[in-house]
């Protein structure tokens, strides 16, 4: 190689090499693959079927957490799928899903891929990606169809983002609530939230404790007291998928709900502005609801045993919200 040559590639290799770790970076890595593959039931009973091979392919879960279908028997006019938060369960929304049932919903909720189980340290949340989130989305979307005419999909954090996910992709849903989702988190600036996810996703899995006195001791005695950040990164790549294909087409749901909390900490609420303003520019059926700040409820405002929580002032709220629709 000429002098002139080598010269110049000694001096540029390190900037362009620097230049492509960052394009990779900020590059929304493997999205285009999360396909939604619908395969709804015809009937209430194929939805029951379905739920009961569920239940069957359970394994090891704590009894609070197992899948729950709350049926009057038959397919109802409407039907609500509650989908938990992370390191939770459905234990989460039994309170707020009762009330649910009193009116006269058929109620389902199915826990997400690697939750709920017994052993509460288990390693199992490792394999959380954003595959087996949208084809949970699918499975519990699929059943809907049989249990009731108008179907309700609901979720918060984790659950906000498989909703929207579901909202953006199915046609069978009438309503989506989309309540404090995990599209990005509090303490990640916008500019970063793309490269903090691969970072997040591509580093050894090791875990957090949420609360760092308490540790296994922690409450809910149902929920995981640990997480993992490859865990957020693939939560987090849902909603880069989400986004994506908002930015192309409408959602295909008929309604949109999404509830933010004005003292919520631990969500980006400006991330999900800006997917409300995709959403308002598709011209969806959009709505949007905000807790005050003043209520100073925490991120996770549906669980009854947060005694940071106000479920009294939450639950008519969201019934009030959703079921007007």
């Amino acid at each position: 190689m000429p002098q002139s040559i080598a010269s110049f590639v000694g001096s540029w290799w390190p900037g362009l090499l620097v230049l492509v770790i960052v394009i990779a970076l900020f590059h929304r890595w493997n999205i285009d693959n999360l396909k939604s593959h619908s395969n709804p039931v015809k009937s209430y009973a194929e939805a029951v079927q379905r739920f009961k091979a569920i239940q069957d392919a359970e394994i090891s879960l704590n009894l609070s957490c197992q899948a729950t279908l709350r049926s009057h028997g038959d397919k109802t006019e409407r039907v609500i799928v509650f989908v938990h938060g992370y390191t939770s369960c459905p234990a989460q929304f039994a309170k707020l899903g009762d009330l649910f049932y009193d009116k006269g919903y058929n109620v389902l909720i199915v826990p997400v891929p690697y939750h709920g189980l017994a052993d509460r340290l288990t390693d199992e949340q490792r394999f959380i990606v954003a595959e087996k989130l949208a084809a949970y989305t699918d499975q519990v979307v699929d059943l809907a169809p049989g249990l009731g005419k108008y179907v309700v999909v609901a979720g918060i954090s984790m659950g906000g983002v498989i909703a929207a996910w579901a909202a953006q992709n199915r046609s069978e849903i009438d309503l989506a609530v989309i309540m404090s989702p995990g599209f990005s988190f509090y303490q990640i600036p916008i500019w970063l939230t793309v490269p903090v996810a691969n970072i997040f996703r591509a580093l050894p899995v090791f875990y957090i404790w949420w609360d760092k006195i308490l540790k296994e001791k922690a409450d809910p005695p149902y929920a995981y007291p640990r997480y993992t950040i490859h865990a957020l990164g693939e939560i987090m790549r849902l909603g880069f998928a989400v986004r994506a294909v908002a930015q192309r087409t409408a959602p295909a749901a008929r309604s949109l709900l999404v509830v933010t909390n004005a003292s919520d900490h631990d969500v980006k609420n400006e991330i999900t502005a800006q997917m409300v303003q995709l959403w308002r520019d598709a011209h969806a059926n959009l709505a949007t609801y905000e807790f005050e700040a003043d209520l100073g409820l925490p991120h996770d405002m549906i669980d009854p045993t947060n005694p940071k929580g106000n479920t009294g002032v939450v639950y008519p709220r969201l019934i009030e919200l959703i079921d007007k629709k």
